[in-house]
């Protein structure tokens, strides 16, 4: 900052000044030091300003998704960018992979650099060990899924009606020979939805005992080869209900090579770019990422800005989108 006082010809107050966006400096000075910072490639200590900043604030947020390869993490981390952005916010992310013990310690990558808030998605069993946080007022957003242990803001799909809703439609078109194919049952929004489309299922008088439930499956290979395995079976599903993108691309390939695709129901959850061109169209149950970002920006902007209200839940409705795959009727 020196330096770039010197060639600009001014204080190194002035210098803070500009680069903070502080009112008091005219134009004409605001370009020489602009200029000066050009020239010398001048970049901003953020860390060392947020000692002397009102609120110690580093203009900086800690995401922690599910994995930012999946699409429906990229929609939720793209809307909380956006939001960020405005208020010149950088925004660093992280995936969990679902993997419990990935948790913490990303966590506490993003404390070490002192980040003004944190979003999460978790996988541990309890977030108490935020409580330290909570206590010194660190906001905290929980997006997807609610914390164990603490009680913070949280914005989440309603997982159970959603999945309900999927079971509904089967039902409505005919179908009692269902199956369930399901992420790993210690996640929580797969074992909101497996529950919410069984008791749906119970409500309706179809019996779920005997019902094929496959769980475990966290990648479109695992579901493919449970999709086969079921096909293959003395009474094969008539419909398959699958919990998560990555499955329904399983369920999907596996229904395609065995000729199935227009013969068994499939209804995901979940929606995926280019579902409504295949053959037929993808049935789901769709989530908003872009609305669940957006309100977790906007609750982790409030609390920064000194909101202390008693932390709420948000629940987002989900959307069933018929396109034909849902559609189909048993055959007899």
């Amino acid at each position: 900052m020196k330096h770039v006082a010197a060639l600009a010809g001014v204080g190194i107050k002035t210098v803070s000044r500009v680069m903070n966006k502080e009112p008091g400096v005219s134009e004409a000075t605001q370009q020489k030091v602009l200029e000066a910072t050009r020239q010398l490639n001048y970049q901003l200590d953020m860390a060392a300003g947020s000692l002397r900043r009102t609120g110690r604030q580093t203009l900086s947020l800690g995401l922690l998704l599910a994995s930012v390869s999946n699409p429906f993490s990229a929609e939720i981390h793209r809307a909380i960018e956006d939001a960020a952005i405005v208020r010149g916010i950088a925004v660093f992310a992280s995936s969990l992979d679902d993997e419990a013990e990935r948790e913490r310690p990303l966590v506490s990558t993003f404390l070490r650099r002192r980040v003004d808030g944190l979003i999460l998605t978790t996988a541990a069993k309890s977030q108490a060990y935020l409580l330290p946080e909570i206590n010194r007022n660190l906001p905290l957003v929980f997006i997807d899924r609610e914390p164990v242990g603490i009680e913070a803001d949280t914005v989440m799909t309603d997982n159970t009606e959603g999945a309900a809703g999927a079971a509904r439609h089967l039902l409505a078109h005919g179908h009692r020979r269902l199956a369930y194919l399901g992420d790993r049952p210690d996640i929580q929004t797969a074992k909101l939805r497996r529950d919410g489309f069984m008791k749906e299922l119970g409500h309706a008088g179809v019996a779920t005992a005997g019902l094929p439930v496959v769980e475990g499956l966290h990648n479109e290979e695992s579901a493919y080869r449970a999709t086969i395995e079921l096909l293959s079976s003395e009474e094969p599903p008539t419909a398959v209900f699958s919990s998560q993108n990555l499955v329904t691309l399983g369920v999907i390939r596996a229904l395609r090579d065995r000729g199935a695709n227009h013969r068994v129901a499939l209804v995901g959850f979940d929606d995926y770019s280019l579902f409504d061109l295949l053959d037929p169209g993808v049935t789901v149950v769709a989530q908003h990422p872009e609305r669940l970002g957006t309100l977790a920006a906007q609750r982790i902007l409030a609390r920064i800005d000194g909101d202390q209200s008693k932390a709420i839940t948000y629940t987002v409705p989900s959307e069933l989108i018929q396109r034909g795959s849902g559609e189909l009727r048993p055959q007899q």
